[in-house]
């Protein structure tokens, strides 16, 4: 990623708020965020403008307790849920704390999934998890350390459509016979996410419609 452009960010300043709004809070002075799983189900937040390649950073720590069955995240999509959509991951499964999976997909196609052994609980303090994105290589990097590099191959799709940056807490628990995050017991809840010091990129927002 040889352009220095794609390394500047700033705090992230405003958010959405896709469902469950009093179980998400956001102080833009603090630059920090919480999401809470419990008996209204998850949250999920996202930027309010899309933007194509850049830096994007978060400081984590994950829900303490038994998590089996849930996901937490912090991903980037140019829209969830649709069908064609580019997207690039750091998703926590609930069952295993110690690991992470990441994934990217192009055009709605990803079974690009790689697990990532973290050497640490998830939810014992605060990480930072960074995803740099640029047309021809992503990397995926924890505490400044890169874990993972995908090039993009002549012939090949790559993320290339603008992206919201997201994070979310939800039950997973359906996926695969409970086999991808484990059965949800929920004997901790509530389960509460914690997002800081959250930066996107400078000067490469998007302006375009959410439902677009």
């Amino acid at each position: 990623m040889a352009d220095p452009a794609l390394h500047l960010t700033q705090p992230i300043k405003e958010i959405a708020i896709d469902y469950t709004p009093e179980a998400c809070t956001h102080c833009a002075d603090t630059n920090s965020i919480t999401l809470t799983y419990d008996h209204r189900g998850g949250a999920r937040w996202r930027s309010t403008t899309r933007f194509l390649y850049g830096t994007f950073s978060s400081l984590i720590q994950c829900p303490k307790g038994n998590t089996s069955g849930l996901n937490f995240n912090i991903y980037l999509s140019s829209l969830e849920g649709d069908k064609s959509q580019d997207e690039i991951d750091f998703e926590f499964l609930g069952k295993d704390k110690t690991i992470v999976q990441t994934n990217y997909y192009t055009t709605g196609t990803g079974n690009r999934e790689e697990i990532y052994d973290l050497g640490f609980d998830c939810s014992d303090r605060f990480h930072e998890y960074v995803i740099k994105w640029g047309p021809d290589l992503i990397e995926w990097l924890i505490d400044g350390k890169v874990v993972r590099r995908a090039e993009r191959k002549e012939g090949e799709g790559f993320p290339n459509k603008p992206m919201f940056l997201y994070a979310s807490v939800w039950d997973a628990s359906y996926i695969d016979e409970g086999r991808w995050t484990g059965p949800y017991v929920g004997s901790d809840a509530p389960y509460v996410c914690l997002y800081k010091d959250i930066h996107v990129p400078v000067g490469s927002a998007v302006n375009c419609s959410c439902d677009s």
